[in-house]
């Protein structure tokens, strides 16, 4: 009968011989896909974005983590580090606040400037492009610096955004390293 049958045959003997050079294909593809995913992954770290309207609901400004937020028309970075670089990414070149997803950023240099958060708890912008970026109206050309207050208007190359701290956090930091420094002068 037919189970019997069935029974007699050898599985292995039904099989297409391998494909080697499919094989070799689809490992090679495989391999690429795992790259992209890695690189994909370590630039999630590096910076956050927040595209409103995407979900058409305004998140909160900040977090427990967020230092400060750069805001513009369409997106929000969140400042998370003590410091990061503001520009135009290139295939070989990455900076943590990409302008051109806020906008043409052709103008904008690699990396237009820095934004750091001092150990006093204060923000600074240091031009580092070869074009002007204004603050408060005011044109910073390369090598200079400015303050960020809170409520900053900073503009690269016609890219409007404003500069939100959050004051809670950074008043917790300087209490914090105000402690440190009693403690260790004692």
């Amino acid at each position: 009968n037919f189970h019997d049958g069935e029974e007699q045959v050898v599985d292995s003997e039904l099989m297409d011989p391998p494909d080697l050079k499919l094989n070799s294909e689809l490992a090679i593809v495989d391999r690429m896909a795992k790259k992209e995913i890695r690189r994909l992954e370590a630039e999630v770290g590096k910076w956050s974005i927040v595209v409103e309207q995407v979900t058409g609901q305004p998140s909160p400004d900040f977090d427990n983590q967020t230092l400060a937020v750069l805001r513009g028309r369409l997106v929000r970075y969140l400042m998370r580090s003590r410091e990061i670089t503001v520009g135009r990414a290139a295939q070989e070149h990455t900076v943590d606040v990409d302008l051109t997803l806020e906008g043409p950023a052709s103008k904008v240099s690699r990396k237009q400037a820095v934004i750091k958060l001092t150990n006093s708890g204060e923000f600074y912008l240091a031009n580092e492009g070869s074009r002007p970026v204004m603050v408060n109206g005011k044109a910073i050309i390369t090598g200079e610096m400015a303050r960020l207050a809170n409520n900053t208007v900073v503009e690269f190359c016609n890219l409007r955004f404003v500069f939100l701290i959050n004051l809670e956090l950074i008043e917790a930091i300087r209490t914090e390293a105000a402690k440190n420094q009693f403690v260790a002068k004692q």
